[in-house]
């Protein structure tokens, strides 16, 4: 059994708004309402409250607020609290930031683990009914959980998790291929015979000057203003189409390159110190790096395929990738460069993908997988030091394109 998530956009009438509003108002209260109690409680007793404390805490409170029990799912209430627990535990386990207070002026959301129901072309959400949708395609599956999101721009979407049984299966590529994920050109990507080149799209600079011109508009209106949230909007909208196509881009080629592998190799970047680099952090941000290896890594562990990410440390761009000599220096100005051992003449990034593609075969091979989908020559083992994860990560979360 495999989950798969669905995100489709929904289009609820203006009384269903009405009602998906105070449903969102409701548990981004009961968030922020147990949120402050967890925090309180810790620095009383030094102990956190669960989520089955958590919980006890209802009855009470809807007593107090009779709102809690009329304009919202009874089940919503508690999915807020197990958000809050994972919330907690990401935390601790270092892979997310403390949980922080809603606001009403962010993204709105609101789950419903169960009683929710797919017709037709409509989504039946407890308490709301049925809901008009736009499907890209259909799964045959259980229903676990559905969330629905109000974005800045007042759009709805749902997001759908099915419990599946069948495996996707749809790429049948047999490459190992090494990916080296730059600025000026987004990937470049060797198979151990060519090199291809993927452009960087540079959505944000592409919208750039729009969004200056809205953002002046903005600055110009009065706080509280009507016209004031409006142009608000307009400079949500901006930012909501840099993020579409963004993702877009980075799904089509996360498709691509899943259907033509068996293995990929990436570096495992430091994107979080990288854009410390106050003249590189905005091109790197725009890039997606992160997001790009995410889509790798779910797409390919869904198709039993492997994605191994080697260390940071490792100087794939330094090492010839000819005769293994490694330079001292290389400044990121230095494009090209030619090795001094053997002169063989190297561009820089073409270069550090196939060091990349040879350093996770020789992974492969220490690690007893059998390299059957290897192709074009592997350099010897010499004992190049590296720290290696090799994948797939588990990733649920995230829908497919």
């Amino acid at each position: 059994m495999i989950r798969q998530v669905q995100k489709i956009r929904i289009y609820p009438t203006e009384k269903q708004q009405q009602q998906l509003a105070k449903a969102m108002g409701c548990c981004r209260f009961w968030w922020n309402y147990a949120l402050n109690q967890t925090i309180k409680t810790y620095k009383e007793t030094g102990k956190s409250l669960s989520r089955s404390a958590l919980n006890a805490l209802l009855p009470n409170l809807k007593q107090e607020f009779t709102w809690l029990k009329t304009d919202v799912y009874s089940q919503s209430l508690q999915q807020t609290s197990l958000n809050l627990s994972y919330a907690f535990i990401n935390f601790f386990q270092k892979r997310a930031r403390f949980p922080r207070f809603k606001s009403k002026h962010r993204k709105q959301s609101v789950g419903f683990p169960q009683s929710v129901k797919v017709d037709g072309d409509y989504i039946k959400i407890p308490k709301i009914g049925l809901v008009k949708a736009v499907f890209d395609r259909r799964y045959v599956g259980k229903i676990k959980t559905v969330t629905v999101t109000k974005d800045s721009c007042n759009h709805y979407f749902a997001s759908i998790i099915y419990e599946l049984e069948a495996c996707f299966l749809n790429g049948k590529g047999d490459k190992i291929l090494g990916i080296d994920l730059g600025i000026k050109d987004f990937a470049i990507v060797n198979d151990g015979i060519k090199t291809s080149k993927y452009n960087n799209p540079k959505h944000f600079e592409k919208h750039y000057k729009n969004l200056v011109r809205k953002q002046k508009k903005l600055s110009r209106k009065k706080l509280g203003s009507n016209s004031r949230n409006k142009a608000k909007k307009l400079v949500a909208k901006v930012y909501a189409r840099i993020s579409n196509s963004r993702q877009d881009y980075l799904h089509k080629l996360s498709r691509k390159l899943t259907n033509d592998s068996q293995v990929i190799v990436v570096e495992n970047l430091n994107v979080k110190g990288m854009v410390r680099n106050h003249k590189l952090a905005q091109a790197i941000s725009d890039c997606g790096w992160g997001m790009f290896v995410n889509f790798l890594s779910y797409k390919l562990e869904r198709e039993d395929k492997n994605l191994i990410e080697i260390d940071r440390w490792f100087a794939s761009s330094k090492i010839c990738s000819n005769c293994l000599y490694q330079m001292d220096k290389m400044p990121l100005d230095v494009r090209e460069w030619t090795c001094p051992n053997c002169q063989t003449k190297h561009d820089r990034d073409e270069n550090a993908a196939k060091n990349i593609r040879a350093e996770g075969i020789r992974i492969l091979q220490s690690e007893g997988t059998p390299d059957s989908a290897s192709r074009g020559s592997v350099r010897p083992n010499l004992g190049l030091l590296t720290k290696a994860l090799v994948l797939p990560m588990s990733l649920e979360t995230l829908s497919e394109l």
